[in-house]
Formats: structure tokens, sequence, C-alpha cells
């Protein structure tokens, strides 16, 4: 069944009427059906499928649904027992001129889809085997959630208003300490309305953790860029630096220190989500080279290229 583009089997545009549905099934049904190909088993797999299509998109419910899932997201939620549901496939004949009870009315059905009566018995595959109704659960929804990175340091509550079955809902949501960009928390029920009776699908808000002006992050971990001058990566220094905690953290800075050369502090990164303890925080220096010099800088550069440096 996956994929089935109902109004190209029919004939028709998205656009088109009940109707010009119906005149367009009649035309084919008298065309492919059984009794018209004795033997025929092309024209009766044609049969079934236009009948197929014609019972999703006369249904206006139905029809709906189509058009909002498509083809497979349809697929994946309508069993055959829920798209020939109600179908009075022995009436449809007789108003086509077929007849009611006998020729080309329910006897068809009998033949082909395995039913006995004006309307298919319908299985555990559909009107092709044997079985009863079920209840379709809703479409899932995604939202997806801008969060700091501060944000993402501590649990905090988020209201968020979507759209459902046409309304507007508001929600409130817990987001979890550490969380990162693409998880997704699910909540159960807060999707889509079911059809026939099946549950309400589920809302999944996803996550998008935005960049941060100072850190990035690595996993649970941070990186904070910092420039230092030439002469402090040879002599050493000691640098002021900020935590995603809003503290100041002292860092010592040795003399000789290379380009790009990182210092840990332990814990101050990013909480591991639902388990204790954090990640790390990485200061990352980069030595700054001047592209002018004054006349006594440039001297000192001379003599310190004399000693060897």
């Amino acid at each position: 069944m996956s994929g089935k583009d109902y109004y190209k089997i029919l004939g028709v545009a998205k656009s088109a009427s009940k109707d010009e549905i119906k005149k367009a099934y009649r035309k084919m049904a008298l065309q492919y059906h059984p009794d018209r190909n004795k033997g025929d088993k092309a024209a009766e797999d044609r049969f079934k499928e236009i009948s197929e299509a014609y019972a999703v998109l006369s249904d206006s419910e139905k029809k709906k649904q189509y058009d909002m899932f498509g083809a497979d997201g349809f697929q994946q939620r309508y069993t055959q027992d829920d798209i020939f549901r109600d179908m009075d496939f022995g009436s449809i004949f007789k108003e086509f001129g077929f007849g009611g009870g006998g020729r080309g009315g329910s006897h068809i059905f009998s033949q082909i889809f395995g039913g006995t009566g004006g309307r298919p018995q319908y299985g555990r595959g559909g009107p092709f085997g044997g079985g009863q109704p079920r209840g379709v659960k809703g479409q899932d929804l995604i939202y997806e959630l801008p969060v700091t990175l501060e944000e993402a340091v501590n649990t905090t509550e988020k209201v968020i208003a979507y759209q459902v079955d046409g309304r507007q809902e508001r929600i409130s949501t817990k987001i979890p300490a550490g969380i990162s960009t693409g998880k997704k928390l699910r909540l159960t029920g807060k999707g889509n309305p079911g059809a026939y009776g099946g549950p309400n699908g589920d809302l999944y808000v996803q996550i998008k953790v935005l960049d941060h002006p100072l850190f990035k992050r690595e996993g649970d971990d941070l990186i904070l860029a910092r420039k230092i001058k030439f002469s402090d990566a040879l002599l050493g220094t000691e640098l002021d630096v900020p935590t995603i905690d809003k503290k100041t953290m002292r860092i010592k800075i040795p003399a000789g220190t290379q380009n790009n050369a990182k210092f840990r502090l332990k814990g101050q990164g990013m909480p591991h989500m639902n388990k204790k303890g954090r990640g790390d925080a990485y200061v990352q220096v980069t030595v700054e080279v001047p592209k002018k010099l004054d006349k006594k800088q440039k001297a000192l550069a001379e003599e310190l290229r004399g000693v060897g440096l």
C-alpha cells in the first residue's frame, strides 16, 4: 500500500470535487469491472486499486488526512480496514447501473475482497482478508525550541505555544540541565487527535542550543578563547576569565606558553544530562604577534634575535 497516489490512480486533480471524483471512478469501474473482464487478473487488480482510491477520496475525513499526511504518512496511519470502512459498494454499483444485490453488486466483493453482502467484511488485512476495525493514532508534532547556553546549564521551565488541529495550545515543559542540540523531549498525547477513537499523537520538543558569544561547546566541555601578548607568552602572566556560571576565575599562564595552548578548568563545563557531574572548561590562548613595531620595539626585537630568541 505504501506511497499510492490516489489522485493519479483516478486521474483527477487534487482540487477535484466529489462529483468529479465519483464520475472518474464510475468511468473506470465500468471499464475494469470483473464482470466485463472475466479471468483478467490485471483488470481485477486495477479494479481493486481504483476502488481503494475512491474509498479514500470520496470520504471527506479520509481525504483530509490523506492530503495532510501525504501518501506514505496516510498509509502508515490507515489500514485497509480503515480505508474501506462504511463503504457500501453494492449501493454504489446500483447507482452506477450494475444492479444492487446481484450482478456487479455485492457478489463482486464476495469474490475479490472476501466479504459478503452489500458491504465488504473486513479481515486482518482489510477487505482482502478478514478482521476488526481499529482506531488510528493522531499525527505526532515536532516543535523546535531554542534555548541559550546559560539556560541549558540549569533545569528550566519553558512555556511553548503551538498549533494543533487548528487551535493554539500552550504547555509548560521542563528542560533538563545539560541538554544539547538535537535532543527531543516527548510530551505524550499532546499531538494531533486520533481518528476513529484512536489515541492522540505526541508532541516532540526538539532542542536547539544557541551559539554563545564567548563559549564554544564540545560535548559537555566548553572552550573559551583568549589572546595574550608575545611577551606574556615568553615571560608568563595571569588571566582573569569568566565561567558559564558567571563567576570569574584566575589562571596562571606559565613562561614559554605556546600558541593555541589549552588550560583546563575542571568541572566548569556543562552538566552531564540526567547524571551527576559536569564537563570541563578550557581556556585556549592565542599569542598575538604585532604586525607593526615602533622604533623601540624593533630595537628590542633585534636584541632578542641577537641572543637567540
